[in-house]
């Protein structure tokens, strides 16, 4: 049983790496400010040293975050219930990566705690907390980040403004084969290939915006790209630290390995996790929320990090994907590059997030549960 709660403990934070390791870059990606395989390493290497800072931390965290109030201690012991646990966690949210949907661990893991605590008894669960601490987080979050990026993708325009910093659009100058009907004079139309130049102009897909003069000396497209990268190590430090106690508190719990060692297995999972199964939510999240450029990149980001870090100190359980999703959102208000129509289903991922995950620990406990 103590094996199997490690494998499943690793699979929990395989799917976790593999759902939320990119979402701290996405900007970069989305914004073209680097490809994916660049992002994807920068994430990992962000994520690690979050998860390495988490092991000092770990005490902590993980009694503030583990979600543990929700169901009586005596269940969060027993290894059949820490087994469906991890299970139905981690069943939802490697679901949740396959469709490419971004999804909180934190609240797959608060819907497993509950369905398997209802197996016990309706009233093991403490519904007060679940409404407290996952519902009320899941509701205000996503809305206060896309206020909170808003205002300062707006402070940072006008910082730039008053700089007398501005932005350059390349225009793409080509040529392409025209089919054009010909008369010959034989009376008989044939059609001719013939050149045609083209140019294009403010085009996303095409043309990468980019930042003109210079700022204390410095290149300014070179510094938002640093500050850029930056940002985003930041948004992957604030996860990794704050996810990996959450997942390592189920082998804790087990009694058979030490927080230090249970959080390397589970930070080493999610870094395997994000490089091998990130990229479905990878596209979603840089390419299905919003067009960005740099600039804006950077201020979703320093948004997220801000309210990520600020909950954390304050033991408050938000999720960095509910943040950093939102983040993004408010970007795309205030640019009106928004695209709303991956925004229903994103929502909706995160609404049946809870019931998901309490339905797959329900059923795990009920075929597991000592009799």
């Amino acid at each position: 049983m103590t094996a199997l709660i490690f494998l499943a403990a690793c699979f929990l934070a395989y799917s976790n790496g593999a759902n939320d390791n990119f979402k701290g870059v996405a900007s970069l990606f989305g914004s073209g400010t680097t490809n994916y395989r660049t992002a994807i390493a920068w994430a990992t290497l962000t994520t690690g040293a979050g998860s390495v800072a988490a092991i000092f931390l770990g005490q902590s965290l993980a009694r503030k975050f583990s979600g543990k109030g929700l169901v009586p201690d005596a269940l969060t012991t027993q290894p059949e219930f820490l087994l469906a646990v991890a299970l139905g966690a981690a069943a939802t949210v490697m679901l949740a990566t396959r469709l490419g949907f971004p999804v909180s661990t934190t609240h797959g893991l608060a819907g497993a705690l509950v369905g398997a605590g209802i197996v016990t008894g309706v009233g093991n669960v403490n519904f007060v907390a679940l409404g407290r601490d996952f519902v009320s987080p899941l509701l205000l979050a996503p809305p206060i980040a896309a206020a909170a990026s808003a205002a300062l993708y707006s402070i940072l325009r006008n910082l730039r403004l008053w700089l007398r910093i501005n932005k350059e659009k390349c225009i793409c100058i080509g040529a392409e084969t025209e089919m054009t009907p010909i008369l010959r004079p034989d009376g008989i139309i044939a059609a001719e290939a013939l050149p045609r130049v083209t140019v294009t102009a403010d085009q996303p897909a095409i043309c990468q915006q980019r930042y003109s003069g210079t700022f204390l000396g410095v290149s300014t497209d070179r510094l938002v790209d640093a500050l850029h990268f930056l940002s985003a190590g930041a948004v992957s430090f604030a996860r990794g630290l704050n996810d990996t106690p959450k997942i390592a508190a189920l082998l804790l719990a087990a009694t058979a390995f030490s927080l230090p060692w249970g959080q390397v297995a589970v930070s080493i999972a999610m870094a395997v996790g994000g490089l091998i199964s990130a990229a479905r939510v990878a596209d979603t999240m840089a390419h299905k929320i919003t067009d960005m450029n740099p600039g804006q990149g950077l201020a979703a980001n320093l948004a997220t990090a801000l309210l990520v870090n600020t909950a954390s100190l304050h033991g408050l359980p938000v999720s960095t994907t509910h943040v950093s999703v939102g983040s993004l959102f408010g970007i795309g208000i205030v640019t009106r590059q928004g695209k709303w129509k991956s925004a229903p289903g994103v929502v909706l991922s995160w609404i049946v997030t809870l019931p998901c995950g309490a339905g797959f620990a329900a059923l795990t406990y009920l075929i597991l549960r000592p009799h």
